[in-house]
């Protein structure tokens, strides 16, 4: 019988996308930019949660924005428009996720070396995107009350890898059967040190807790 050599592409792949990300990590340090990757499924409520949240912080600090999205720039004129803050879209070619090549071009391009706050409006799916690494210092996922809450349970690795998981349009929750404390209950099965917010854009419910994190996170990361 002729010997098969066995590649194992997708270990290479991974571990060649952890190392331009720790790179990306080191050069953020050196500008002293804190960069946050934000994660949710579609219609999950990104783009109006971070054009409210930055809304909040723009005067304390500065602030930017990249957008991705398989096609538009809908999402990031949103941002644009709403905040005032420069915000660029990033088109990944079809792909489910963004990678940390791909974040380490568009940075490149963008420019960061004086922001305070760099943040990633990730392409809106659970899967792909939990599975790269971005080169962020922190990863936030938005979990919307209309997902209903069982939905970590269906998505493990993203509940896994998130620092930060905002529950979203509380301002719904009369309307669904949403139990919060199992929701609540599933996350800390599976990442015990996530930090948990709740909150509605709209109505501004939880908002100030989430930007009081940010803030103190920021305020750390430059003071190391």
């Amino acid at each position: 019988m002729s010997e098969v050599r066995v590649i194992d592409i997708h270990e290479d792949v991974f571990q060649e996308n952890e190392n331009v990300a720790d790179c990306i990590r080191l050069d953020l340090q050196r500008q002293g930019t804190f960069f946050i990757n934000v994660m949710s499924s579609p219609g999950g409520g990104k783009t109006t949660f971070l054009s409210a949240l930055i809304n909040m912080l723009k005067d304390e600090m500065k602030i930017a924005e990249m957008d991705v999205d398989i096609e538009s720039s809908l999402d990031a004129q949103k941002v644009a428009d709403l905040t005032g803050v420069e915000s660029i879209q990033i088109h990944n070619g079809g792909l489910c996720h963004i990678d940390a090549d791909m974040t380490s071009r568009a940075i490149a391009q963008f420019g960061a070396r004086d922001l305070d706050l760099l943040i990633l409006e990730n392409i809106g799916n659970l899967v792909c995107p939990a599975e790269f690494d971005t080169g962020a210092h922190k990863n936030v996922m938005l979990y919307s009350i209309t997902e209903g809450d069982d939905k970590p349970l269906k998505y493990p690795l993203m509940y896994e890898v998130s620092d930060v998981i905002i529950i979203t349009k509380m301002d719904t929750i009369e309307f669904f059967d949403f139990d919060m404390e199992l929701a609540k209950e599933h996350i800390k099965e599976l990442n015990p040190n996530a930090a948990v917010f709740a909150v509605s854009a709209k109505t501004g419910e939880g908002m100030e807790e989430v930007a009081d994190w940010l803030r103190k996170e920021v305020m750390l990361y430059k003071n190391n």
